[in-house]
């Protein structure tokens, strides 16, 4: 067989890196042939990115990462302008992959480019080379039609879409079965900045070759044929659920799963709002409140943002005294049914069987990790495409409960006046409803969660959607003409 390389260039977010990373891996186990090189970007002024080591799952020999970075201080460039990062960064990576690949001795035939999606200006480069760029979509199918849709809102019938903010209109988009409100657009669409890279990605996602998105044919169904059957499209692939499922193996994970063993089946709350899920000091006492009036046992992952520096403090850290930023008492009077914890092995707290709901930031990830595990969810969404992926869950598929779709802490500006406060009797309701053993709504929809669990693992099995999805995929990048 002929010796094939790929580039794979993520983005330095972790969610995406890791996700990437698993997809390589993915391709490197059903095809001997192929070898991989991950060049990753070291922004100076960011904080690094955590490369996996050598004791991860893949095979070493035939996946490598490279780091670039710049002599210049790239923490000048906000997160607005992340469109940048392909005119600052081409030229660094065209040398790269010459040197690295064309130019070292045993590498295989340069097949192709799978970018991240936020990396997509370096198509250029793929084009350069004279070989097919791809995108790795990290998010579902359905957010690139709802891109796709605002894009035409603004760019065909002349809408700003500020005008639609905080309104009860509802849009009839294509790759949604039911009305979408205005309300949980996504926030960064609106914002000036934001906006801009929003409708950018937009754009460019029409001019690549082809688009591998990180779900699969029986979760996004409507989604995916609407853009297979959408002629403007480039060819799609639905390669998902792929998701780190190897296990942390440290003391702190071991000492969350001692306590989850001591509690009875699917009797535990999980809350878990991602890398960069945090919330004012009010918010969390009205998150306390909830949890202490429902008397449901949970697990709560509290984080807060590690800086105050704007460049870096949507990354989250663990509190040194939680009690600091709770109600007085709370830790006390909850000990017999609860556990406030920082950092979460969200895999293994997810798969426990002591693990009977999931209140999350609707990350697509961690979206697509509790469909693997069949547990079903209560939607909180913060930031990015968060509100989206809470209304598929809630209205389109009937697998989550919602707690506030249209809550949102923009990515690009972080204040505690970024959405008002949730008060405890909703976030209490919404506990209720996803714990709820007699009523009806909330046995079916465990039960649609269950089968879609199901499906996700076949999907992925030999000859299920997913798996045959890939080899198409692949096929495409191999004999691209």
């Amino acid at each position: 067989m002929e010796k094939i390389e790929l580039v794979f260039i993520p983005f330095y977010g972790l969610g995406h890196l890791i996700s990437m990373v698993e997809m390589g891996n993915l391709l490197l186990s059903r095809y001997p042939n192929l070898t991989t090189t991950f060049i990753i970007i070291k922004m100076k002024g960011r904080p690094n990115v955590n490369i996996p080591s050598s004791d991860d799952t893949y095979d070493p020999t035939r996946i490598r990462f490279l780091q670039i970075s710049r002599d210049e201080d790239d923490s000048v460039v906000d997160l607005r302008a992340m469109l940048n990062l392909s005119e600052l960064y081409n030229p660094i990576i065209k040398e790269t992959v010459q040197q690295e690949i064309i130019n070292r001795s045993g590498s295989g035939r340069l097949a192709g480019f799978i970018l991240d999606m936020f990396c997509i200006g370096m198509v250029d480069v793929a084009k350069e080379f004279k070989v097919p760029g791809y995108v790795y979509f990290t998010p579902g199918a359905s957010f690139i039609g709802l891109m796709w849709h605002l894009q035409t809102l603004r760019d065909e019938y002349g809408q700003n879409l500020v005008d639609l903010d905080g309104t009860d209109v509802e849009l009839d988009v294509e790759v949604f079965k039911n009305r979408y409100p205005a309300k949980v657009i996504p926030p960064f669409a609106m914002d000036d900045g934001g906006s801009k890279l929003f409708f950018r990605i937009a754009k460019m996602l029409r001019e690549v070759d082809g688009i591998a998105i990180n779900t699969f044919d029986e979760l996004e169904s409507h989604a995916i044929k609407v853009l297979l059957e959408d002629e403007k499209c480039p060819p799609v692939y639905p390669v998902g659920p792929i998701i780190k499922l190897k296990k942390e193996n440290n003391e702190k994970s071991a000492d969350i799963i001692r306590w989850l063993d001591s509690q009875p089946k699917s009797s535990v709350i999980f809350l878990c709002f991602g890398s960069k899920g945090s919330f004012p000091d009010a918010q969390l006492k009205e998150i306390a409140y909830a949890i202490e009036k429902a008397g449901k046992r949970f697990l709560w992952s509290l984080r807060r943002p590690s800086s105050t520096d704007k460049t870096t403090s949507w990354i989250t850290g663990d509190y040194e005294d939680p009690a600091q930023v709770l109600p007085e008492g709370f830790l006390e009077r909850t000990a017999e049914i609860g556990r406030v914890i920082g950092w979460a092995p969200q895999v293994e707290v997810l798969s426990h069987e002591a693990v009977g709901g999931f209140v999350s930031h609707c990350g697509w990830n961690s979206v697509l990790e509790s469909v693997w595990f069949g547990v079903p969810t209560a939607t909180w969404p913060i930031q990015a495409e968060q509100n989206m992926n809470a209304f598929f869950m809630v209205k389109e598929v009937g697998l989550s409960v919602d707690v506030k779709m249209d809550y949102s802490r923009s990515h690009w500006k972080i204040s505690d006046e970024d959405s008002s406060t949730v008060p405890a009797t909703v976030i209490e309701r919404a506990l209720r409803q996803l714990m709820d053993e007699n009523g009806e709504e909330c046995l079916e929809m465990r039960k649609r969660m269950k089968e879609m669990s199901y499906k996700s693992r076949k999907a992925v099995a030999e000859g299920g959607s997913s798996y045959v999805s890939i080899g198409r995929f692949m096929d495409d990048i191999i004999n691209h003409k």
